[in-house]
């Protein structure tokens, strides 16, 4: 089945070039099924890329979800048009009476701050607190991750030394986890991020389990609630050439910054990135969609 996304929005057609089966709303309509619905909530600066990366991931399921997108109420994005945000994106005081089967929770340009010091802290904490009662399972991204394990769980985050960029190789705790089913003994996923938690910290939380790590990377995954939380330190959704497209920006702006690891042909900027995440990123959606999202979550939302 096809996800279901508002007319006339722009992943649809940059996905349908990909054979990826995306409908609009005007058909879905038709259908007489009882979809999944999933709210992002895009804290990405360049917005119908990140739109578009999550979608890709979120339709590789044969089951039929409703997106709707939520925004931060007041804060205006610097990279993506008004028109769009109004044209598709919903504040939070228009969606709380809703319940949702699933929720993401992107990343965020602002891990030099300290959490409170973010100008939306407050609406964040007030959407955090809602999703625990009003979705069946949530997806934290990288700063949204960290942002969510300090919120929930007080784990702090740590500057690091030079930005961790790169894609690395990972290996999961358990096979038995639905999460990891159809997994090799390992995999890949890039990172891009200035900021980590640490094992220690989150080991002295009973209600959470790292069960992904790297050696180069650190924490990768962590679950709470059994399940109804994932923490993601990574960008598994990122497109092929996301890493390449920051690290150019970065020399542009004059940064010192260093190449992505593990990613170039011999390191050669010059040539296209070798993808090794691309499988693996596929499995963890579709196995969070259908075991801890599909599987778990009620027929009727407003019955919970």
């Amino acid at each position: 089945m096809p996800l279901n996304l508002p007319d006339k929005l722009p992943a649809i057609e940059a996905l349908k070039k990909e054979n990826i089966f995306v409908m609009d709303e005007s058909r879905a309509s038709q259908q007489d099924i009882r979809p999944l619905r999933i709210v992002i909530l895009n804290l990405m600066p360049l917005k119908v890329t990140t739109e578009t990366d999550l979608i890709r991931l979120l339709s590789n399921t044969p089951l039929q979800i409703v997106v709707d997108f939520l925004r931060i109420k007041g804060h205006k994005p610097k990279n993506t048009p008004v028109e769009h945000m109004k044209a598709f994106y919903h504040d939070f005081d228009t969606i709380k009476h809703k319940k949702y089967d699933g929720m993401i929770i992107t990343g965020a340009p602002v891990e030099h701050l300290p959490f409170e010091e973010v100008k939306y802290w407050d609406e964040l904490k007030t959407i955090f607190d809602w999703s625990v009662n009003n979705v069946t399972s949530s997806l934290f991204i990288c700063w949204g991750a960290q942002a969510g394990l300090y919120h929930f769980y007080g784990i702090p985050k740590y500057m690091l030394n030079e930005k961790r960029s790169g894609v690395f190789r990972h290996t999961y705790s358990d096979s038995k986890l639905p999460i990891f089913r159809g997994f090799d003994d390992f995999f890949f996923a890039p990172h891009s991020r200035y900021t980590e938690v640490r094992e220690e910290d989150i080991k002295k939380v009973s209600e959470l389990e790292i069960i992904s790590t790297s050696e180069e990377a650190g924490v990768h995954l962590v679950m709470g609630k059994n399940g109804r939380q994932f923490f993601i330190t990574g960008h598994t959704e990122y497109s092929p050439n996301t890493l390449d497209q920051e690290y150019k920006r970065d020399i542009l702006k004059g940064l010192d910054i260093k190449m992505p690891k593990n990613y170039y042909p011999n390191d050669d900027p010059s040539q296209p990135p070798v993808v090794r995440w691309k499988s693996h990123a596929n499995l963890l959606f579709s196995n969070w969609l259908n075991y801890y999202v599909y599987q778990e979550t009620p027929y009727d939302l407003d019955s919970e």
